[in-house]
């Protein structure tokens, strides 16, 4: 097998001789400032998740080698120091940045994939040099810019990924990865009938596609701090759901999903994603609570006939709520027993009719509810709320928080026994603010059936999407059954604790790099992507409706 040795450079390998001043220059250097990193009251920058800047325009490249297989490839380092099978360092040569791929020919192995982990720059500034500068003279400054490499590997003749067995030699020329290597290796494959596109490799032009089968097979996470782009990313793979006619529930807080009926708008300066803008209004069917507040959406509600006496308690402020199981079951039996649809209007006067005055903090509490107008004789049907190929938005503004907890139960739990019996399509079950429905520490009413789910729902067809800005205060029982992951940027670090000891596909050394993630930037794995990816994430077909109000408009 030809080794590097056999290339013709049109650079000088003495340039590129490795450094004999010690072995790890990386070892000896002090950790790259972490300084404000992990501060909670950090600025975010006005940066919309789909405004990545266009990849910089290289340097033209000075030593280029031509390969059978792989045509021209730039070098762009050597490898120096003490070298070994799973990561090596290189003294650069070229234009290249941290988490960029390399390739490299092996002895035996042939061509094999690196990453790029940590890039540095070393000189021999001093404190008087520097002094010398500040006084306004002018010094020679020596420097080298140090990579350290992580060896992804290389396919067999079996199509397995491996990784080389001996070591690289020191000397050998790194060299900027081929997109056919790194689909070869990492097994990326374009524009698959079953893949959600959700954005660009970080630093390559290659589609990233996640498998739509594996996700709602599965379970999905979508995770990052306040602002750091989940819903937008979340937007990205339910118009790739829709697309792809696959049925979808979202469970939405804060009414934001509703904007994807509208058309988006192509960010200027943005990278080409080849996107197109379009509107979803024909897919989505939505419905709340608060019709006043929600225009656009159909009155939800819930019949009373399959609520049992305690949970209609527990929607109660009342504290002991055993001091009235007794009378409020006799009420709801006594109504049941002379009409077969009945709302809340009927138990508050079957209990008025009592004349008993020890019922009235209860009465007062139903008359509350009954306000909230969930509760009505003739509910909403379930073929009206799930609609093969639609998106269903359930409009949770305006619903106080223990009325909203009732509304996850009683949906998810209607969604997991009618797809048991396939009453309804394979569908994805989409949780926002999921630490409200299912939190680690205390019970919400919906906090059992997502559990099940989560367990469960995969052998039915019942897919579950959480999306959190607060990790660890998920119950790490649904977190953990997650297989797909995305990770956006998370600086809190009780979070990046639950996400690394509960995510099986994100290693614990990669916290440090979550932290650092630019707005736009996730970290994908899990379904078919078996390694951690760093992806671009692409601008949303439509509009995206959870951007921040202005206090002072700018524009």
């Amino acid at each position: 097998m030809q080794t590097n040795s056999d290339f013709t450079t049109s650079g000088s390998r003495a340039e590129n001789r490795p450094l004999e001043e010690e072995e790890d220059p990386i070892a000896n250097e002090p950790e790259m400032d972490d300084a404000g990193a992990d501060d909670p009251i950090e600025a975010e920058p006005t940066v919309h998740p789909s405004e990545i800047a266009a990849p910089k325009e290289r340097a033209p490249a000075t030593h280029v080698v031509e390969d059978a297989k792989y045509g021209t490839l730039e070098g762009v380092g050597v490898i120096f120091g003490t070298v070994g099978t799973a990561e090596f360092n290189a003294r650069l040569i070229g234009d290249i940045d941290k988490m960029e791929y390399v390739m490299v020919k092996h002895l035996h192995d042939g061509w094999t994939l690196g990453q790029i982990i940590d890039v540095q720059r070393k000189t021999d500034l001093t404190v008087e040099k520097a002094k010398r500068i500040s006084d306004g003279g002018s010094v020679d400054i020596d420097e080298i810019v140090i990579a350290k490499v992580d060896v992804v590997g290389y396919r067999d003749d079996r199509n397995l990924l491996q990784v080389p067995r001996s070591p690289f030699k020191a000397g050998d020329m790194i060299f900027r990865a081929k997109d056919e290597l790194i689909k070869e290796v990492i097994g990326l494959k374009e524009n698959t009938p079953t893949g959600a596109y959700l954005g660009l490799l970080f630093g390559h032009d290659i589609r990233i596609e996640v498998d739509i089968n594996s996700m709602v097979q599965k379970h999905v996470c979508i995770l990052a701090k306040t602002g750091g782009g989940k819903s937008f990313l979340c937007g990205d793979l339910i118009e790739e759901l829709m697309k792809h006619d696959v049925t979808v529930m979202v469970i939405d807080p804060h009414g934001e999903y509703g904007a994807m009926r509208d058309k988006g708008s192509h960010p200027k300066g943005a990278r080409e994603f080849h996107i197109t803008p379009r509107s979803f209004d024909d897919k989505i069917l939505e419905f709340a609570t608060d019709t006043t507040a929600n225009k656009n959406a159909k009155p939800l509600k819930f019949t009373l006939a399959n609520i049992e006496a305690r949970d209609l308690l527990a929607l109660t402020q009342i504290k002991n709520g055993k001091t009235f199981l007794t009378a409020l079951r006799r009420a709801i039996d006594s109504v049941k027993s002379v009409k077969k649809d009945y709302g809340l209007k009927e138990i508050i006067a079957m209990l008025e009719s009592e004349e008993d005055a020890n019922n009235n903090s209860l009465i007062a509490e139903l008359e509350y509810l009954n306000e909230v107008n969930i509760f009505a004789p003739q509910g909403t049907k379930i073929d009206e709320l799930v609609q093969k190929g639609k998106m269903t938005i359930i409009n949770l503004r305006g619903t106080p928080p223990d009325i909203a907890e009732l509304i996850v139960n009683r949906i998810a739990s209607a969604l997991f026994e009618l797809r048991k019996i396939g009453k309804v399509p394979p569908m994805m079950l989409v949780c926002e603010e999921a630490h409200n429905w299912c939190p680690q520490q205390g019970l919400s009413a919906s906090s059992k059936i997502l559990r099940t789910i989560a367990a469960e729902g995969r052998k039915f067809g019942l897919g579950l999407t959480i999306i959190s800005q607060r990790a660890a205060k998920i119950d790490k029982n649904v977190l953990s059954q997650c297989n797909t992951q995305m990770i956006l940027k998370v600086t809190n670090p009780n979070d990046l604790k639950a996400i690394t000891n509960s995510l099986e596909g994100i290693a614990a050394g990669m916290d440090e790099e979550i932290q650092r993630l630019p707005i736009g930037v996730a970290l994908i794995v899990g379904g078919n992507i078996q390694n951690p990816l760093f992806i671009e994430v692409r601008p949303r077909e439509s509009r995206h409706g959870g951007e921040s109000v202005e206090i002072i408009p700018t524009r």
